[in-house]
């Protein structure tokens, strides 16, 4: 992973330096900026060999892809951008799309572009990801409908895809060199998965493909439902519109069960918050309700049965060496529960999620 913020550099090095990072780490195009004087950006791209995902932050700019600066470098790639904060415009194709928060966009290096951001008072946030072409295994003409075009990233498998690569992108400090190739093939296959509903092509996807995909989704879907006492693998089984039989087959492939493996992230929940000295004032109950235990006698069983003592003794332990903190800031709150998903996340992309089962 490589960390890079013109902050770091001389003011008038800083957009000739953004410039060059950008034409080494994704693809050569020319860029002008009202804010060149002062060009304040970061970037934090992860690399998994062939495929890059790409946190990036930057004010408003034009950007241009020619077709002269192709015939000196096409890699032969796509790009898909998710747009958190701001908006994105792109000519391309015979189209003009403009894109908001929660957007996505899919675009093609190897033809020419027109582009404009609009940053507002804050920087543009997104990720993107770019990969080549021949690895996503749908018909080229195809992909040609969704191309500079605006597609959903709230609802479905948009909301699926937004997620994961918001997450892969915030915790790629914690992978290994070793973590790159699974990375890359959840990637594509959730890139593969998004792009074939879009094309209603769901056929012409490896089954492979299909299938890691779905457990994927399940797995997010679960990670963002903990807290739901009702969440069960029949409501699973009916979000997804697969039997429950099948759900638990799915299951079954990766030597894990669906009530188990709920069980375990929300005890992993569980555990974290009973270690948090900004939480000691909190029931032990009322975290356990929190992650969807809606009978204590239960959870107590279950945190001894995974952690070998009761939840009090479990949180006294942990907290006897920590010093306890009075408040905590909202926005602190919220950054640290984002981090907890992130690392469960992380877990459940390389599949090393599978301890109190």
């Amino acid at each position: 992973m490589t960390d890079f913020r013109t902050e770091d550099l001389p003011v008038v090095e800083r957009f000739g330096s953004w410039h060059d990072m950008t034409a080494r780490a994704l693809v050569p195009n020319t860029i002008r900026s009202d804010h060149e004087a002062d060009f304040r950006a970061s970037a934090r791209v992860l690399d998994l060999g062939g495929v890059q995902i790409s946190e990036l932050a930057y004010p408003s700019l034009e950007t241009r892809r020619s077709a002269q600066l192709i015939r000196r470098s096409d890699s032969d790639c796509y790009q898909l951008m998710l747009t958190l904060r701001g908006g994105h415009r792109i000519l391309q194709a015979g189209r003009d799309t403009t894109i908001g928060p929660g957007d996505v966009m899919l675009y093609d290096t190897s033809r020419p572009w027109h582009g404009w951001t609009a940053a507002g008072p804050k920087m543009v946030r997104g990720v993107m990801v770019q990969f080549p072409r021949s690895l996503l295994p749908l018909p080229a003409n195809r992909l040609d409908q969704l191309n500079a075009v605006r597609l959903p990233g709230r609802d479905g498998m948009g909301a699926v895809l937004s997620c994961y690569l918001t997450q892969a992108a915030a915790a790629g400090a914690s992978y290994t060199m070793a973590d790159g190739p699974r990375l890359a093939t959840c990637t594509l296959d959730l890139l593969t998965a998004f792009l074939a509903h879009h094309l209603d092509a769901d056929a012409s996807v490896p089954f492979q493909a299909r299938h890691r995909a779905l457990l994927l989704e399940i797995r997010i879907f679960v990670q963002r439902h903990l807290g739901d006492p009702d969440l069960s693998p029949g409501a699973i089984a009916a979000a997804h519109n697969i039997s429950l039989r099948s759900l638990h087959r799915l299951f079954q492939e990766q030597n894990l069960t669906v009530a188990g493996w709920i069980r375990a992230r929300r005890l992993e929940r569980c555990r974290r918050d009973l270690a948090d000295p900004l939480l000691h004032d909190r029931p032990a109950r009322a975290i356990a309700a929190r992650w969807g235990f809606a009978d204590p006698s239960h959870f107590n069983r279950a945190f001894r049965a995974a952690y070998g003592m009761p939840p009090g003794d479990y949180r006294h332990r942990a907290l006897s060496s920590r010093p306890l903190q009075a408040a905590v800031s909202l926005e602190q709150s919220q950054a640290e529960e984002r981090e907890a998903f992130a690392d469960d996340l992380g877990r459940v992309m390389l599949g090393d999620d599978r301890g109190g089962l």
